[in-house]
């Protein structure tokens, strides 16, 4: 059944996404007769488990010889490009025995590196090149692309590892998209300045980079700075901290595709939609940037200055960025961090977040920017604003306000015990179907409420009989 199911990539997706949603979230799903070394990364990718060697050896057996990128007929080989103990031996003694040890030993490394990659949070980056090497694997993958709730559902919120934009590919991946979407139906500006668009930089956080400092200088806290970019769209800068928008690195080279101008066009679009500026400063110089925010503007009733001359940081190019802004009104660091710690809510938590968390109190922050500490007027500590991935980590006190508000909170319920360091599977009763790993969650039962992170997916928590649901940070006993 499953090698018909791989003759038809449509058919194949299918079966995995429906064999993922029918089974439970802790069973694993083994297919057998199906693994090479070059399409396991694909399938382990897709949802897969489990793999034998059954069409290794079959392979094998018919003088196939196998490596992660190619099949290849062992009659055409002049030398054996592999290193592993069955080809430590001259090619003319090499036998279809050997050539089956070989493919096994092959898929076993292949899988290794899968597992690897895995642990680095990096399998995604691996596919976008891996999938290069078939045209089925290609054309699967973008399928799968395609089911972005199966996917999304499993991809935690953030990563501490880099993610490599090299592909166009890299656009249709969930951590982008979900960005685009938060930062478009979630994210609201709360300046009143002229919105300033600027190109990224290679450093990250942008605000570390040279260019960006000269920006800075000349915009002198009079518009509201917002970088464009590929792959992530627009990224303002209360949330040039948030995964993925300092963790990516992309491919530079001044040309942009045009998946990639429809892409960031659309973002843009989008944004402007949702939040409102009296005018846009544009300072992006031409060869891509300046084509986007043309498309952008044809369709927008905002009045849009160009103000780069030749390059964004020639002199020429900053006078007239500064010029484009004089008798604009400087916001004062309090109400950029303010504003930052609102902006990171409603983009983490949901829409409006910011002002259900932390409206109507007087909040205080404390610490350097960006480790950020959140006050009430009382000196309760709310929550923590976390610089390795821009988010912010709750205290009780704040996952108290968070469940009390008008923001849709992550629950998980438990059963009657005080939880220390994490809530296994186990002692889940119900979990918020909206939940994925990495999410803030408030996790409540009748002897304790406790906030933490999730380590796994809300569905995950309730059908699992085993492993960490979530960690503790904080909790107290009822």
């Amino acid at each position: 059944m499953i090698p018909r199911a791989l003759s038809a990539r449509r058919r194949f997706k299918e079966a995995i996404v429906s064999a993922k949603h029918a089974l439970p979230a802790d069973t694993a799903l083994v297919l057998s007769g199906v693994a090479t070394p070059r399409n396991v990364a694909l399938l382990v990718y897709t949802g897969v488990d489990g793999v034998d060697t059954k069409l290794a050896k079959v392979k094998g057996s018919q003088g196939k010889y196998l490596t992660s990128d190619a099949e290849l007929f062992l009659d055409d080989l002049n030398e054996l490009p592999c290193s592993c103990p069955a080809c430590q031996q001259p090619r003319d003694e090499f036998s279809h025995e050997d050539c089956i040890s070989h493919n096994v030993a092959a898929l076993d490394a292949e899988l290794r590196r899968v597992r690897e990659r895995i642990r680095a949070g990096q399998l995604r980056d691996y596919i976008e090149g891996q999938a290069r090497h078939d045209n089925w694997l290609t054309a699967a993958f973008r399928l799968f692309d395609d089911q972005y709730s199966y996917l999304e559902r499993q991809t935690p919120v953030f990563r501490t590892s880099e993610l490599s934009a090299a592909t166009s590919d890299t656009l249709r991946r969930v951590e982008i998209q979900r960005f685009a979407d938060r930062v478009t139906t979630r994210y609201r500006n709360r300046f009143d300045n002229p919105l300033v668009l600027v190109p990224c930089s290679a450093r990250k956080p942008y605000s570390d980079s040279q260019s960006h400092g000269r920006f800075h200088d000349a915009i002198g806290y009079r518009g509201h700075t917002v970088s464009m970019t590929s792959p992530i769209g627009v990224v303002p800068p209360e949330l040039e901290l948030t995964y993925p928008a300092q963790h990516y690195d992309s491919v530079v080279t001044g040309r942009w595709s045009e998946d990639e101008k429809a892409f960031v066009a659309n973002v843009l679009r989008g944004y402007l939609r949702r939040n409102d500026y009296p005018r846009v400063v544009a300072h992006v110089p031409d060869h891509g940037y300046r084509d986007i925010v043309e498309r952008v503007e044809r369709d927008s009733d905002l009045d849009f200055e160009y103000t780069v001359a030749g390059h964004p940081t020639d002199t020429d190019s900053l006078a007239n960025l500064a010029g484009a802004l004089e008798g604009e009104l400087k916001f004062s660091k309090r109400e950029r961090q303010h504003n930052t710690v609102k902006a990171i809510a409603d983009y983490q938590f949901g829409e409006n977040a910011g002002d259900a968390l932390f409206g109507g109190i007087d909040i205080q922050t404390t610490g350097r920017y960006p480790k950020l500490q959140i006050r009430n007027s009382d000196d309760d500590q709310l929550a923590t604003m976390v610089p390795q991935y821009g988010l912010l980590a709750l205290t009780v006190a704040g996952g108290d306000r968070w469940s009390k508000s008008d923001a849709p909170t992550k629950r998980v319920e438990i059963d009657g015990f005080v939880p220390h360091g994490s809530v296994l599977a186990p002692g889940v009763l119900d979990a918020s179907e909206s939940i994925r790993p990495g999410d803030e969650v408030v996790i409540e039962g009748p002897k304790a409420f406790a906030v933490g992170r999730a380590e796994m997916s809300g569905p995950e928590m309730t059908d699992s009989t085993r492993g960490v649901a979530s960690t503790v940070r904080h909790v107290r006993e009822l």
